[in-house]
């Protein structure tokens, strides 16, 4: 507990965090903050102490997980937002430690993400079982962040709203062609062809996404006009009038950037618009933390716009408009959270109640993300020309606003 108790003496400073050691010792940290629940956690053996310590998002992850870490006040996501309060990424933060970047020449190797290390991957965390993603997700089963007018909006109309938001920036015609890099279970593909009438093409490598998405084009009778297939995106040929990519590029890996963005190019027809929806860094460059990296995410990696740009730039594509979301996906994560809590004693009826705890755990780090640290969401939209879009942006409002909801 010594090398635990020298850190949090540091770190917690706004709200009270209360640590009951394995002798039952008790340990408070911080001050009072009526904005912050105050939170009591219990050691089940004096080891848990030294490995948070030392790796703080895998030890806490594992200890929490494995019911070693147990929660006496409050809850996980109360947990790790009043740690991550304290560590936020704001210049006038005293105690802003790099912790959660101590594996960086690790996580470089392991965003290296050859085409069949790539599909093993996705199946990690793709190919989990249906039942789990129909019990929080909205009925497109978006599992990308939403798009809210207000932060009180509800869930399945800020998922509504993203996908006319998205179909709007593709300024889309009728009789194109569309590639979806990264169609997940399908649901963007539908609604652009819903909107547009275009023959879209969904690219994916989870076989459980595909299996989905295709019973899906099937049933709302369009299975002749959105099509879905399990290909590694670096395989495809052809052109298209459109390409988007929603919730993909974090599986990329940075030594694949440059393959990426040369790709896009290829596949784009010389008068088509690309759009590029993103998880990114304003902390500039980074690592994925070693929990997540373990146990969410083997390969995946949100990197910094300058990291993306020079990519780009080597393609010979047009940046033609970003925009940057900066509170959207920890609303849509909040969401998740909530229903996922909700829905506990299913969850562990699917799986058990380690793997509930691993799953909040998930949820409350990555909401505290974009609440706390530098992450925020991009669209970037590229085109091979600089005259193919309307000398303004106007064009993106009226089109949404035309979408049907």
């Amino acid at each position: 507990m010594f090398l635990l108790d020298r850190l949090f003496k540091k770190m917690i400073r706004d709200g009270e965090l209360t640590v009951i050691d394995a002798a039952g010792t008790r340990h408070v940290y911080g001050v009072p903050n009526p904005g912050k629940p105050a939170v009591t956690v219990r050691f089940t053996d004096t080891g848990v102490a030294n490995r948070i310590a030392l790796n703080p998002a895998l030890g806490a992850g594992e200890g929490y997980m494995d019911g070693r870490l147990v929660i006496e006040q409050g809850d996980i996501r109360q947990l790790v937002d009043l740690v991550t309060w304290n560590l936020r990424w704001q210049r006038d933060n005293p105690v802003r430690f790099a912790l959660w970047r101590q594996a960086s020449i690790a996580a470089k190797i392991d965003q290296i993400n050859f085409a069949r290390r790539s599909k093993r991957n996705v199946a990690h965390h793709y190919d989990l079982d249906d039942r789990l993603y129909d019990l929080f997700l909205d009925p497109h089963r978006q599992y990308s962040c939403a798009y809210f007018d207000t932060p009180d909006m509800g869930l399945d109309e800020a998922q509504e709203a993203k996908l006319a938001h998205i179909a709007a920036k593709l300024d889309l015609k009728p009789g194109q062609r569309v590639l979806d890099i990264g169609c997940g279970w399908g649901g963007l593909a539908r609604y652009l062809h819903k909107v547009s009438g275009a023959e879209v093409l969904g690219v994916t490598l989870s076989e459980e996404q595909l299996k989905y998405a295709r019973a899906e084009a099937q049933r709302q009778g369009m299975g002749d006009k959105v099509r879905f297939e399990l290909i590694d995106y670096r395989s495809l040929t052809g052109q298209f009038d459109r390409i988007v990519s929603v919730g993909m590029f974090e599986h990329v890996g940075l030594p694949h950037f440059n393959q990426f963005f040369q790709t896009v190019e290829a596949l784009l027809k010389t008068d088509g618009v690309a759009l590029i929806h993103t998880i990114a860094r304003a902390d500039g460059p980074g690592a994925t933390d070693p929990w997540t990296a373990k146990y969410i995410f083997p390969g995946g990696y949100s990197p910094a716009l300058s990291q993306i740009v020079p990519a780009v730039e080597k393609a010979w594509l047009w940046i033609t408009d970003i925009e940057v979301l900066r509170l959207h996906y920890g609303h849509t994560i909040r969401h998740w959270y909530d229903r996922c809590e909700a829905r506990k004693a299913e969850i562990v009826a699917i799986y058990d109640e380690r793997f509930y705890r691993m799953w909040m755990f998930y949820l409350a780090a990555a909401m505290s993300a974009f609440f706390n640290d530098g992450h925020m969401n991009v669209q970037i939209q590229l085109t091979k020309r600089r005259d193919t879009l309307p000398l303004r942006r106007d064009y993106i409002a009226a089109a949404e606003a035309a979408m049907p909801r």
